[in-house]
């Protein structure tokens, strides 16, 4: 039986994928076989000796130390896109929150004290203030175009907006799904100075951190609006109150609060509900728990974020299943199979992939692996990870 510690409260729906007759799921758990996180930090967590792979039921692994577990040849698995309709909604909304002035329509309407006979004369003397104006025909700018990203275009041309797209590294499968009429920029230049709204769906990573400085500030088009439901970090955060302070942003909305930012008057600050809905935690919980189990029963790798990904079938009756994780390395391969072939043992299939440094076998084998072969691959250096499919 394997052992999976929970570190965060985990979708019930998602947990009952689990076999109880295979695994003992619980957040008391040590030294577990894997781990199911949300939103801990991992970043001082000792890596124990079974550990082989960690679940991230959401899309960003930030709270994740991959250097370490890459390291170890511990696999990372997200859920990319399980929560794309939930952010996705949430957008939308901010959009007409932000251009009818909503947020702030409900709070002069929830701080009128007068008697019931005045209300009206108030209402009616206040509303000018919140004056807006509609989405139809207006520009948005789609920085990103992910899952989300997408989603987000197409959704914004559904209400009747002139809608650009930015991302240099737009996957096949994504560029499939978005919409004919979403206008294609080249850079990122040409997005920010036409657009009256700019919604960031990106990772944080070196490229993107300060992706919005205070250089692309002055570029954007006079009254824009910027949304952030991407990462914090993306916009840089004094840049843009020093903007609104100048009025160059109309408004900045953002799922990312701060001491600076969440009661000024130009924020509308959110408390990261990006992926705050009940269906988006089942199905991320769902989809990262699939991947676990298929990883650790069958070797199969899908939507890891540091081992590259392999699909195959079931092993065969008869047939053990070798797993092994090592440095990408020349001549490993190599030693691999020189090792099988000195325990007399004959190899029925094999695959090799590699990822950035990490290189990933998967070697079906005749009959049953003696726990010998095992220790002779532990003790070759630059293997990080071996063990045997037990599905």
């Amino acid at each position: 039986m394997k052992t999976i510690q929970t570190l965060n409260a985990i979708s019930p729906i998602g947990l009952a994928q689990l076999s109880t007759d295979k695994y003992l799921v619980n957040s008391d758990i040590t030294n577990p076989d894997a781990i199911l996180v949300r939103s801990a930090n991992l970043h001082e967590m000792s890596i124990e000796q079974n550990l082989i792979a960690i679940g991230r039921a959401g899309a960003g692994v930030n709270n994740i130390p991959l250097e370490r577990m890459a390291e170890h040849g511990v696999a990372v698995f997200n859920a990319p896109g399980a929560n794309a309709n939930a952010v996705k909604e949430l957008v939308m909304g901010a959009l007409f929150m932000a251009a009818r002035n909503l947020f702030a329509a409900a709070d002069y309407v929830r701080a009128i004290q007068c008697p019931e006979t005045e209300l009206q004369k108030q209402i009616e003397g206040g509303k000018k203030t919140f004056a807006g104006f509609e989405l139809t025909g207006k520009k948005i700018g789609v920085v990103g175009l992910g899952v989300i990203g997408v989603q987000v275009a197409n959704s914004a041309v559904g209400l009747g907006m002139d809608v650009y797209g930015y991302d240099p590294v737009i996957s096949v499968h994504n560029a499939w799904h978005l919409n004919a009429d979403v206008h294609q920029c080249l850079t990122f230049d040409e997005l920010i100075t036409q657009c009256d709204f700019i919604t960031f769906h990106v990772p944080l990573i070196d490229a993107t951190r300060n992706m919005l400085n205070e250089s692309y500030i002055q570029q954007l088009k006079h009254d824009a609006i910027v949304m952030n439901f991407s990462r914090d970090g993306v916009v840089d955060e004094m840049a843009m109150l020093a903007a609104l302070e100048t009025n160059r942003v109309k408004l900045y909305v953002t799922d990312f609060p701060t001491l600076a930012n969440k009661n000024h008057p130009k924020v509308l600050a959110l408390p990261h509900l990006g992926a705050s809905t009940q269906e988006a935690e089942d199905q991320s919980a769902i989809m990262v728990i699939k991947q676990l189990t298929d990883f650790i029963e069958h070797g199969i790798v899908v939507n890891s974020v540091n081992l590259p990904e392999v699909k195959v079938a079931h092993k065969t009756a008869n047939t053990s299943r070798l797993v092994v994780v090592n440095s990408n390395t020349a001549g490993m391969l190599a030693k691999i199979t020189d090792i099988i072939g000195q325990h007399q043992l004959n190899i029925q299939d094999l695959i090799n992939k590699s990822r950035n440094g990490l290189a990933y076998t998967l070697v079906d084998i005749e009959g049953e692996i003696p726990p010998e072969l095992l220790k002779a691959l532990k003790e070759q250096a630059g293997i990080l990870s071996v063990r045997l499919c037990e599905g």
